[in-house]
C-alpha cells in the first residue's frame, strides 16, 4: 500500500492526467483497447514520426526502457536483437524454449533496473560469443569496443582449455573486467536471475551446484553492488532450492498473513502519514513486506529467545513487513525521524544514520524502530527518491559510468564510490596475488561471506572500510603491507589494545609501528580475517623462515652516529674525597651513580666512602643514623676497574623476540649485561629492567637510545629507589601512554656485599628517553649535566 502525505492541496499528478482534469476530458481506462490494437497504435505513431518501427519481441523492453531514457537509440537495440535472434537461431535451452528468450528476458529485467542502452546492447548479446559462430571482433565492428568489452567480460572460459578451473577463472576474469566497468557484474547477475528462475529444468545435482555459487558468490556481489531487488529475488530461490522445507513453512506463513487484513501495520502507516500532512512535511508512506529469507530469519530469531512463559516466540504481526518514508530532499529525512521520535517511543539503540555515513555498497537511509500501541515495535526506514533509487539497484541507478552526466555527475553530497567501490579495490589487489585457481576460489568465498562492512576511523582521520570482524591486524595491512609488516602495537578509542582486538563499526584506531622491525609472526595469521592481510604475512612469513630471524636494532638512516666517548683511566677514583684523600670508593648498587649525577658520601666500615646519589633514600636513613654527608666530586675521565654498573628500564608494548632485541642492541654498543628482570605484562605493556656494565659514563645517552630504537619500546629510563613505605608512582610531569604498570620488582642486583648498598623497597624512574623520537626528556642529560631528579 502507498499512502501520499503532504500540505492539503499540493498532492503532484502526471503531466497528462492533470492535463485531462483541466480540459474536463473523460479518463479511458487502460484496458480500454486490447493488446494487439495498442501495438498497431504505437507502430503506427512510430511510422508517423519517421522513426523505424522495433521488432515485436522487443516492444516490451523497449516500453520499459522508454520509462527511464526517453532519449535512448532505438534502432541499436533492434539491430542487437537480430544479431542475436540470427545467431541462436535453432538453439533451445533445456525447457525447450527457443535460446532468444534467455538474452530476452535478461535484458528484460536490465531494462526495469533503468540499465543504459549500451548495456541492453550487450545483454542481448552476451551469449553470441560464447555458445555461436559470432566473435569479439565482430561484435566491436558491429556495436563497438565498449559493447565488445562487456560481452567479453561475462563469456565463460571453455572447460577444454582450462579444466575443473574454468568456473574459478571465470569469475577472476569478471572481477577483474568489473574493476574496469560495474555493468559486467551486473548483466552476470542479471543473467544469473533468469538462469535461476529456470533452474527447475536442470538435474538435482547441478540445481544445488548452481545455487551455492550463486549463495556463495553471486548474492554477496548483487550485495556489495547495491542491487536489493536482485538480491532478494535470488536469496528466495536459492533458499527454495537448497532448502525446500523451511522454505515451504516460511512461505506459508506469509501466505497466511497476507489473507488476513493487516490490523497494526496499515493503521500506523496512516497516522503516520497524517501527522507528517499536519508537520507540512511531502512524504510517501509505503509499506514494505519482507521476503521469505528475511521472515525465516526473523523466526529463527525468535524461536530463539523464549518469551515471558519461556516457550519460543512466534512471529509478531510486525514482524512481516517495515514501513519506508520517501521524503524529496536530504533534510526531510530527519524531519520525518523528529516526528517519529515525538510522536512515538523510539526503541534505544535501533537508530542508525546512514545518510551521514552510507553503507559500502551505496546504501543511504535513516533506520529506527518506534513501539506502537499494545507495544508493538514497528521498523521504520526514511530515505529521499534518490536514495531509494540506489538502495533499489544500486550501480544501475547511476547510470553508465562512460557516458557523459553518468556515475560521476550526482549529488555533491552523495557520498558513494561507484566507479570503484572500495571492496571491490581491495579483492583485485589480493587475487593478483592469488595464481591457484582453488586458493583463489576458498578465498573469494570467504571475503565474500561476511555480510556487512564496518567502518574504522584512524586517528589521522583516513576511513577504512572493513569487513565485520576485521582485527587490528587486518586495519594495519589495509593502510599498507608495509605498514602492517612494521606494527607493533594498536591503540583502539584511545587505549592500548592486543592486535588480535576485533574492530567495532566507529571505532577509533592507531596502528603503533617501528621502523625496522623484523616483520609478523606466524601467530598474527590467527587474528587475520581478510585475504589481503593473510596473503601479506603468509608471502613474509614464506620468504623469512623461522630460523632465521631479521632484528633491526641499530641506529635509523635518519639519526646521527654519536661522538665517540672519551677515553677513560680504568682504575682511577672516579670520585675524589677532599675531606679523606686517598681513601677507598665505592659506588652504591641502589641508585648506580653515574657521572654527572649529583652525588653524596658516607664513612662507612672499614673506612671506605660510599658514593649515593644525592635523592637515595638509603643515603637518607644513614643521614637520619647520624652519618654526616661528605662532600665528593666527579674525577674527569676516571672510570672504576669494570666500568659503571648502571640500572635501566625499558617501557615497551609486548612481542615476541622482545628481549633478544633488546640484549643485542645493548650488546652492539660494547656494554656487559650483568642482570635482567622481565615483569609479566600487564594490558599489554611490559616492563624490562636491566643491571649493565659502561666502559665510560658518556656511553650511558648512547645505550639509552639504542634501546629505544628498539621495535615495541617507548621509554627508557633509569630508576630511581624510592623512601621506605611509598608506594610506586609515576611521575606526574612525564605521562605515559596507557594506564600505569604495577611496582617493578628491584633491577639493581645484589647490594654488593655491605648492608649499606642495599636497593631500597621500591623505585620510581628519575630522567630517561621517553616517547618514540630518540630524544631525553630534559635537554641537559644529553649534554652530560645533571638531570632532574624524580
Amino acid at each position: 500500500m502507498t499512502i501520499e502525505a503532504g500540505q492539503p492541496g499540493t498532492g503532484q499528478l502526471s503531466a497528462g492526467h492533470a492535463g485531462a482534469e483541466r480540459a474536463g476530458a473523460p479518463r479511458r481506462p487502460l484496458g480500454g483497447l486490447g493488446r494487439v490494437a495498442l501495438g498497431r497504435a504505437g507502430r503506427a505513431a512510430l511510422l508517423a514520426t519517421g522513426r523505424a518501427p522495433v521488432p515485436d519481441a522487443i516492444e516490451p523492453i523497449v516500453q520499459a526502457h522508454r520509462r527511464h531514457h526517453p532519449q535512448a537509440d532505438l534502432g541499436l537495440l533492434s539491430r542487437a536483437y537480430r544479431t542475436a535472434e540470427a545467431s541462436h537461431r535453432g538453439q533451445t535451452r533445456k525447457s525447450g524454449e527457443a535460446f532468444i528468450t534467455h538474452p530476452l528476458a535478461v535484458t528484460m529485467i536490465l531494462a526495469e533496473l533503468g540499465a543504459g542502452t549500451t548495456t541492453l546492447v550487450a545483454s542481448l548479446l552476451h551469449d553470441t560469443v560464447e555458445d555461436t559462430e559470432v566473435t569479439l571482433d565482430q561484435v566491436s565492428a558491429d556495436f563497438g569496443p565498449e559493447v565488445a568489452y562487456l560481452v567479453d567480460g561475462v563469456t565463460k572460459l571453455e572447460k577444454v582449455d582450462f579444466g575443473a578451473a574454468a568456473e574459478a577463472e571465470t569469475f577472476r576474469k569478471m572481477l577483474v573486467a568489473t574493476g574496469d566497468d560495474v555493468r559486467v557484474m551486473v548483466i552476470k547477475l542479471a543473467d544469473r536471475l533468469h538462469n535461476m528462475r529456470t533452474i527447475r529444468h536442470m538435474k538435482p545435482a547441478s540445481q544445488v551446484r548452481i545455487a551455492k555459487v550463486t549463495r556463495d558468490v553471486l548474492i554477496p556481489l548483487a550485495e556489495r553492488l547495491g542491487i536489493q531487488v536482485l538480491k532478494t529475488e535470488l536469496e528466495d530461490i536459492v533458499f527454495a532450492t537448497l532448502h525446500p522445507e523451511e522454505y515451504a513453512r516460511a512461505r506459508s506463513l506469509v501466505a497466511a498473513h497476507e489473507a488476513v487484513p493487516d490490523a497494526l501495520l496499515e493503521p500506523f502507516a496512516a497516522a503516520l502519514s497524517r501527522q507528517l500532512a499536519e508537520a507540512g512535511i511531502a512524504a510517501e508512506v509505503t509499506l514494505r513486506p519482507r521476503h521469505c529469507v528475511s521472515v525465516h530469519r526473523v523466526l529463527l530469531k525468535r524461536s530463539a529467545a523464549p518469551g515471558p512463559d519461556g516457550l519460543p516466540q512466534g512471529l509478531h504481526p510486525a514482524d512481516f513487513g517495515r514501513l519506508l518514508v520517501v521524503v524529496e530532499e536530504n533534510a526531510d529525512c530527519y524531519a520525518v525521524l523528529g516526528e517519529l521520535h515525538t510522536c512515538w517511543l523510539p526503541l534505544p539503540g535501533e537508530f542508525k544514520d546512514f545518510v551521514a555515513a552510507p553503507k559500502f555498497n551505496l546504501y543511504q537511509s535513516l533506520h529506527t524502530a518506534v513501539t506502537a500501541e499494545g507495544g508493538e515495535v514497528i521498523e521504520v526506514l526514511v530515505r529521499t527518491r534518490q536514495m531509494h533509487r540506489v538502495a533499489e539497484t544500486g550501480v544501475v541507478a547511476l547510470g553508465d559510468p562512460h557516458q557523459p552526466g553518468g556515475q560521476s555527475a550526482g549529488d555533491e553530497l552523495d557520498r558513494t564510490d561507484p566507479a570503484r567501490p572500495g571492496w571491490l579495490s581491495r579483492l583485485l589487489e589480493w587475487q593478483q596475488e592469488t595464481p591457484d585457481p582453488d586458493a583463489f576460489w576458498s578465498t573469494l568465498t570467504a571475503d565474500l561471506s561476511g555480510d556487512r562492512e564496518i567502518t574504522v576511523v584512524t586517528e589521522g582521520g583516513e576511513t577504512l572500510q572493513l569487513r565485520a570482524g576485521a582485527s587490528c591486524v587486518d586495519a594495519a595491512y589495509l593502510l599498507g603491507e608495509e605498514t602492517g609488516h612494521r606494527c607493533i602495537g594498536a591503540r583502539v578509542n584511545g587505549r592500548l589494545t592486543a592486535l588480535s582486538t576485533v574492530l567495532r563499526d566507529g571505532d577509533v584506531l592507531g596502528i603503533l609501528t617501528e621502523t625496522g622491525l623484523s616483520g609478523p609472526v606466524p601467530e598474527w595469521l590467527a587474528h587475520a580475517r581478510t585475504p589481503g592481510a593473510r596473503l601479506a604475512i603468509e608471502r613474509w612469513l614464506a620468504d623469512h623462515p623461522a630460523g632465521a630471524p631479521v632484528v633491526h636494532t641499530g641506529r635509523s638512516a635518519d639519526q646521527p652516529l654519536p661522538p665517540p666517548p672519551p677515553s677513560a683511566r680504568r682504575g682511577a677514583a672516579p670520585v675524589a674525597v677532599p675531606a679523606f684523600p686517598g681513601a677507598p670508593v665505592r659506588l652504591a648498587r641502589c641508585c648506580t651513580p653515574v657521572p654527572p649525577d649529583e652525588v653524596t658520601g658516607y664513612l662507612i666500615r672499614g673506612g671506605s666512602v660510599a658514593v649515593h646519589r644525592a635523592s637515595c633514600p638509603a643515603g637518607e636513613r644513614m643521614r637520619e643514623a647520624g652519618r654526616g654527608p661528605l662532600t665528593l666530586s666527579w674525577v674527569p675521565d676516571a672510570a672504576p676497574p669494570s666500568g659503571y654498573r648502571v640500572t635501566l628500564r625499558a617501557e615497551a608494548l609486548n612481542r615476541p623476540r622482545l628481549l633478544a632485541d633488546l640484549t643485542a642492541a645493548m650488546s652492539a654498543e660494547g656494554v656487559g649485561i650483568i642482570s635482567a628482570d622481565v615483569e609479566p605484562p600487564q594490558e599489554l605493556r611490559v616492563r624490562h629492567t636491566y643491571t649493565i656494565e659502561l666502559p665510560a659514563a658518556a656511553a650511558l645517552p648512547v645505550v639509552m637510545r639504542a634501546m629505544l630504537r628498539v621495535s615495541g619500546v617507548y621509554d627508557v629510563c633509569r630508576p630511581q629507589p624510592a623512601p621506605p613505605g611509598e608506594p610506586q608512582s609515576e611521575p606526574q610531569a612525564e605521562p605515559r601512554p596507557g594506564p600505569g604498570a604495577a611496582a617493578p620488582r628491584s633491577g639493581g642486583g645484589s647490594g654488593g656485599g655491605n648492608e649499606d648498598d642495599r636497593l631500597g623497597p621500591g623505585v620510581r624512574p628519575s630522567w630517561g628517553i621517553h616517547g618514540r623520537s630518540a630524544a631525553f626528556s630534559d635537554h641537559r642529560s644529553v649534554s652530560g649535566t645533571r638531570g632532574p631528579e624524580g
